[in-house]
């Protein structure tokens, strides 16, 4: 399998992390990752096999070209043989510069591209599976979202509270945060929410939890309880309850999977 990956220009860079891929062989199987709640939102676009959802009672194919918003339960994906795409990495808090569709629209649901920009974004998905390669894939990708950047569609206030959390989530209370942007702790739950799609308490867990297994999972001989503590759990029993409750497992069974599947934490190798 190879992997890719490509910053974005500058005009988007605050709204975008990075552009991705892979490609694998016709033949070659993958073994998928459980995808974890986090902050974020990827975009998709197949050239090779899609991804399925590996259900309890079967699987099931995602649109060939669709988002991850993964905030309440992972997402398990079954392995796949052929994979080829190419993703779009999205800033928290800033999805709303690209697309009139609110991201609490797209929570823990793969909707597809259509669903952000239509018909253009089905022909921008088309265009994107007939491109030679990767720099081709994301050259047609860029000059699209160039096009759709908007940045009058997002609540300055929710985009500020966002940077924020991120921040300084082990740190910052809610409370805190209200008087440092001057608002009231109500006023700014319900704008957060309506942006959003979840609470700022609940962004703020997703923001430490997100960065806890990162860590782990690109480093991983550092000691779990060590790398815990250093994001804003409480102690070892707190974090394996949150992991529990968001991946519907143990952070051991987790881990120990995930070092013979992939994960979609290190995009940078090429």
């Amino acid at each position: 399998m190879h992997t890719y990956h490509r910053f974005p220009h500058p005009l988007l860079r605050a709204c975008i992390d990075r552009y991705w891929g892979w490609e694998c062989e016709p033949s070659e199987r993958v073994t998928l990752p459980r995808v974890l709640p986090g902050t974020g939102v990827e975009l998709f676009l197949h050239h090779g096999t899609p991804f399925q959802h590996a259900a309890a009672e079967g699987t099931r194919c995602l649109p060939r070209h669709h988002t991850l918003c993964v905030r309440r339960r992972a997402l398990p994906l079954a392995p796949v043989v052929g994979a080829g795409f190419v993703a779009v990495r999205f800033r928290a808090g800033r999805l709303a510069r690209l697309t009139a569709l609110p991201v609490a629209e797209c929570l823990d649901q793969p909707l597809p591209i259509e669903a952000l920009w239509g018909t253009p974004g089905r022909d921008l998905a088309e265009r994107v599976a007939a491109a030679a390669d990767f720099p081709q894939r994301v050259e047609l990708i860029e000059r699209f979202l160039l096009r759709q950047l908007d940045r009058r569609r997002d609540d300055p206030l929710v985009t500020a509270a966002v940077d924020r959390l991120y921040r300084a989530s082990s740190e910052l209370t809610i409370a805190q945060l209200a008087g440092q942007l001057g608002i009231g702790r109500r006023q700014l739950e319900r704008r957060f929410l309506a942006a959003e799609g979840l609470t700022p308490a609940a962004f703020r867990g997703r923001v430490r939890f997100q960065k806890t297994i990162r860590q782990l999972m690109l480093e991983p001989s550092r000691p779990l309880l060590e790398t815990a503590l250093a994001h804003g759990y409480y102690d070892q029993s707190h974090f394996c309850r949150d992991f529990r409750r968001l991946a519907g497992r143990s952070p051991a069974g987790h881990l120990a999977q995930a070092q013979r599947a992939t994960h979609f934490y290190n995009t940078s190798r090429r």
